[in-house]
């Protein structure tokens, strides 16, 4: 593989889901068809890129080998914005006759649309499918609900720690092997270049923060019984918690600025050489290639609170699912196992950058491509999820968790208070969506 330069990072920052996800029951008619014609033309809606050129390439030869295999079928492609998406794939599950039969959807969406009754189960198939057996176990668990599975992983992404290699050894830091030593270094930083972050961070930036309470043995939230409650409050959650709001500080990232940052920013400050170091995707590599740190830094893992640990990561990603209502089922799980398949994400991975979810393709990448080494090692330590419920749309949207970053390291509140109420907030949010 030859990868070439970063075009777009991935569409959507995407989730992926528990290996035992739980939702509510369907709370949509059911628009299935009840048939499976074994002719006829399929539809596809897949997510516009920043730049989708290499992205179509790649689509279209999938649907070249896809339509070679199937004759008398076609396949008609069609980009949908990103920011939209919401709005039109609803009211596609509201209206069979106008919709797709294969969708590109967001992991943070399998919940909910499955709620809604959009997406078809098709575990027998991708059961049978023998690439399948090489997919790594959480992007299966990106498409997994209720122990079924309602589409193919697409592709994943995944953040790690950047440093600038030039400040490290102008004075004399080590690489961090724990989050306490990347505080240190970053107060080190900080105190030999003042005009400089440590290592930025963002109020706002909830998956920047997530792996400090996942490293601490905290987490969002538990299931028992279907249902989920929040453990934001509990004792090792306040401690991932306390960890990652002490980066804000005259010391290290001024709360001024620094509260009100999120994920991109975040980058931006690092590409900029205004960091020491910073929270970034392997989607993120492209930025700092373009910006005044090329050939100034490394990545590594961000570490754990233990030497040898990896924190473990928010993973994203994309999936592709068959909508319920087609009338062409098995036409249209052929298509997915075509564009979701080893070859065209191996080809996806040369022409975007996006990280295959096989972990055979993804070693291959590895070893051709040295920066997303880091990457891989992040994902193959295990990566652990938002909640696999509807209601994480509304507390992701809503602002619960910024909220809460942002009222500890203004003052307004302290770790116990401000993680109660975000806790709060949360359990209303999983109560009303049943």
């Amino acid at each position: 593989m030859k990868l070439l330069p970063r075009l777009a990072a991935p569409v959507a920052a995407l989730v992926l889901a528990g290996l035992t996800a739980t939702a509510c029951a369907p709370q949509t008619s059911d628009t299935s068809s009840g048939k499976d014609e074994k002719t006829g033309d399929l539809r596809v809606w897949l997510f516009q890129e920043v730049n989708n050129g290499p992205k179509a390439k790649v689509v279209d030869r999938a649907v070249a080998a896809y339509e070679k295999a199937h004759q008398g079928s076609k396949v008609d492609v069609q980009y949908i914005p990103v920011d939209s998406r919401a709005e039109k794939i609803k009211a596609a599950f509201n209206d069979p006759s106008s919709a797709p039969d294969v969708i590109e959807y967001g992991n943070t969406d399998t919940a909910g649309y499955v709620r809604d009754g959009g997406l078809a189960d098709i575990s027998k198939e991708f059961a049978a499918w023998d690439e399948a057996a090489d997919t790594d176990e959480a992007a299966r668990a990106s498409v997994t609900v209720d122990g079924k599975t309602y589409g193919a992983p697409y592709f994943v992404g995944v953040r790690a720690l950047y440093y600038r290699t030039d400040l490290f050894e102008k004075h004399s830091i080590d690489v961090p092997e724990t989050l306490d030593e990347v505080a240190s270094a970053a107060k080190k930083i900080r105190k030999a270049e003042p005009g400089l972050y440590g290592i930025a961070v963002g109020g706002a930036y909830t998956y920047g923060a997530m792996p400090f309470l996942w490293a601490h043995g905290g987490g969002l939230a538990e299931e028992k019984g279907g249902s989920y409650t929040s453990t934001l409050a509990d004792e090792k959650s306040q401690a991932g918690i306390a960890a990652y709001t002490d980066l804000f500080g005259p010391d290290n990232c001024p709360a001024a600025k620094c509260a009100q940052m999120g994920g991109n920013d975040t980058v931006t400050a690092f590409a900029a050489g205004k960091a020491g170091m910073a929270i970034g995707g392997d989607f993120s590599h492209q930025a700092m290639e373009d910006g005044k740190v090329k050939g100034k830094y490394a990545v590594v893992p961000l570490p754990g609170t233990e030497k040898g640990e990896i924190a473990p990561a928010f993973a994203g990603g994309n999936n592709l699912g068959v909508l319920k209502s087609t009338e062409r089922r098995s036409l249209a799980v052929d298509l997915v196992k075509e564009l979701a398949g080893k070859k065209a994400q191996s080809e996806l991975f040369d022409a975007m950058g996006f990280l295959p979810t096989f972990t055979d393709t993804r070693a291959e990448a590895a070893a051709e491509e040295p920066f997303v080494k880091p990457f891989v090692q992040t994902l193959d330590a295990g990566a652990t999820f938002v909640p696999a419920s509807p209601a994480w749309a509304r507390i992701d949207s809503s602002l619960v968790l910024p909220t809460m970053f942002q009222e500890i390291v203004s003052g307004r509140k302290d770790v116990a208070a401000a993680s109660r109420d975000a806790a709060k907030k949360m359990d209303d949010a999983f109560a009303s969506a049943g």
